[in-house]
């Protein structure tokens, strides 16, 4: 599944060729994604030149003159830039056609994504009780001091909760885990302010390197630009299960965490 970073890459590699172009038509060949694509999307988006593109967690915004354009990737949806008019290949359910000549197609295999139209997104019922973005002010080891105490849950699956903050996805909890020594499988409320001061600086680093990389390339995710990230082969841990630690050498061990696969180094992390 596209995470933070993989999402960011897509917005600024599709966003120098939206931002200031007209819609010239819109194109929907399947519209029962996630939730159907609104039957009148064609007609509020086309004659409307793109204002901006956001993101907020791992929704996509696309700020049109009046009105907004969620998107969600989904489990293995991308978008990317291609010439208006170009033949569609199986998946490929959404062109938005612009003036330019260029069209932003949406693909999505399982069609787990979304492509939803509001007039005031902030209100949205999807984005409403969304946590800080973990690259902002808002977000620090503090906060998930504070929010942690009393919580029972496992630090992992704390950590991924979107009311906390959003957008720390398994890989990169995984990883941000492993980079400040604490295990996953331990309380939430049981780890301490020094602690989680450390982890709050490791979930913004390890996002921000993700994203300078390029995102990581798991299963289908390409970035707008059509070209794959690269942070997979810094992992130190996801995916790693039962291989050396890259730093002690011990056996990373597998574990399941709120109905999610783990790993984590049983040496390095306590």
């Amino acid at each position: 599944m596209p995470e933070l970073p993989e999402v960011e890459t897509t917005r600024r590699g599709i966003a120098p060729y939206l931002e200031g172009q007209r819609v010239s038509r819109v194109v929907v060949r399947e519209r029962r994604l996630r939730w159907p694509i609104p039957e009148d999307l064609d007609v509020r988006l086309s004659g409307q030149r793109f204002v901006s593109v956001q993101r907020r967690a791992k929704y996509l915004l696309l700020n049109a003159e009046v009105g907004t354009l969620i998107s969600h990737l989904g489990m293995s949806g991308n978008l990317r830039l291609v010439e208006a008019g170009l033949p569609a290949a199986k998946h490929e359910h959404v062109d938005i056609e612009l003036e330019s000549g260029l069209a932003l197609r949406y693909t999505d295999p399982r069609r787990f994504g979304a492509m939803l139209w509001t007039a005031d997104p902030q209100q949205h019922e999807l984005l409403l009780r969304l946590g800080p973005e973990p690259l902002t002010d808002l977000f620090d080891g503090e906060r998930l001091f504070q929010q942690s105490r009393g919580r029972s849950m496992a630090v992992k699956p704390f950590i991924m909760d979107n009311a906390v903050v959003v957008g720390v996805g398994n890989i990169y909890a995984t990883e941000a885990l492993f980079a400040a020594g604490i295990d996953p499988r331990r309380p939430a409320g049981g780890i301490s302010r020094a602690r989680y001061v450390r982890l709050g600086i490791e979930i913004k680093r390890v996002l921000a390197h993700a994203i300078e990389r390029g995102g990581t390339t798991l299963r289908d995710f390409i970035g707008g630009d059509g070209q794959p990230g690269y942070f997979q082969q810094e992992l130190f841990v996801y995916g790693r299960g039962e291989e050396p630690c890259k730093v002690c050498g011990t056996v990373l061990r597998n574990v399941t965490l709120g109905q999610r696969a783990s790993v984590f180094c049983p040496r390095c992390q306590s």
